[in-house]
């Protein structure tokens, strides 16, 4: 039985993600930092002591590569927080075709997720997943038979609210199908946080790249606090399937959070998508 506790964060360059790492780091723990960003990780690597992996989540092949490299360090996995994400011109494509809030903030956590399930189910004490969502999830609307929104992409602001849905039924899904495993999930809300989200969308930019910003806002160091309390908190049944709005369970959500067709069906479909099925 290893004494040593594995954490992979994703968006650990900079924002909540950093100062999450920084909080959770120690001298018993094994942390995988994940960004875009090379210059950016470094930083995080060295107050941490942290591997810094680098991928791109427009790009599937970058999650597949990274699954396959942390696989190669590490037996087993006690928290994965699926915590990178952010807004984008809904107008653009990845370069696997996909709207891409559907791909980065749901479609590649979700396959980044299933291709660790092996070294989650591996961890002594169980394991907890934590997907970083948002209240944005109240404006979203999951339509199956067009999860790409090709039949009008509408706003970003649309788009990402759905993104943060999916975040919250893919909570769900794990939940429901990997409690044998001990692998248990939770979605967070952490507020609105002053930090560089909304880079890439010019609605959500002027507000986040601007001094409007600070207005309504909170700081990285507070929208991290509920993720590194339940980071803590670890493999507990209790928070399984949960949404939190910051520190508070069973916040306000979409009632089609609860939809189980619809969690079922954006599962199945996005298998597929990514090639799991």
């Amino acid at each position: 039985m290893s004494s040593r506790t594995t954490m992979v964060i994703t968006g650990a360059s900079d924002g909540i993600g950093a100062v999450t790492a920084r909080a959770l780091a120690g001298p018993d723990i094994d942390m995988v930092v994940v960004g875009r960003s090379a210059d950016k990780l470094e930083a995080i690597t060295a107050d941490t002591g942290a591997t810094g992996l680098i991928a791109d989540f427009s790009r599937l092949d970058d999650v597949r590569d990274l699954a396959k490299r942390v696989h190669s360090r590490f037996g087993h996995i006690d928290l994965l927080l699926n915590n990178a994400g952010g807004t984008f011109d809904s107008e653009t494509c990845t370069a696997d075709g996909h709207e891409p809030h559907f791909q980065i903030n749901h479609l590649a956590p979700f396959l980044l997720t299933n291709l660790l399930r092996e070294q989650l189910a591996a961890a002594d004490r169980g394991a907890l997943v934590l997907n970083t969502s948002s209240i944005g999830n109240l404006i979203g609307r999951v339509n199956l038979s067009d999860l790409d929104r090709q039949r009008g992409r509408g706003s970003n602001t649309f788009a990402y609210g759905t993104s943060k849905l999916m975040n919250i039924m893919f909570t769900r899904g794990i939940a429901q199908r990997w409690t044998d495993d001990k692998i248990y999930s939770a979605a967070v809300h952490p507020g609105a946080v002053a930090t560089s989200f909304g880079r890439g969308s010019w609605v959500f930019g002027l507000y986040y790249r601007t001094p409007l910003r600070h207005l309504g806002t909170i700081t990285p160091e507070q929208g991290a606090e509920p993720l590194i309390t339940l980071a803590r908190r670890g493999a507990d049944p209790e928070i399984n399937g949960v949404y939190f709005h910051r520190h508070r369970a069973r916040g306000l959500e979409n009632p089609q959070a609860r939809h189980q067709d619809v969690i079922d069906g954006l599962w199945s479909a996005s298998a597929e998508l990514v090639g799991l099925t």
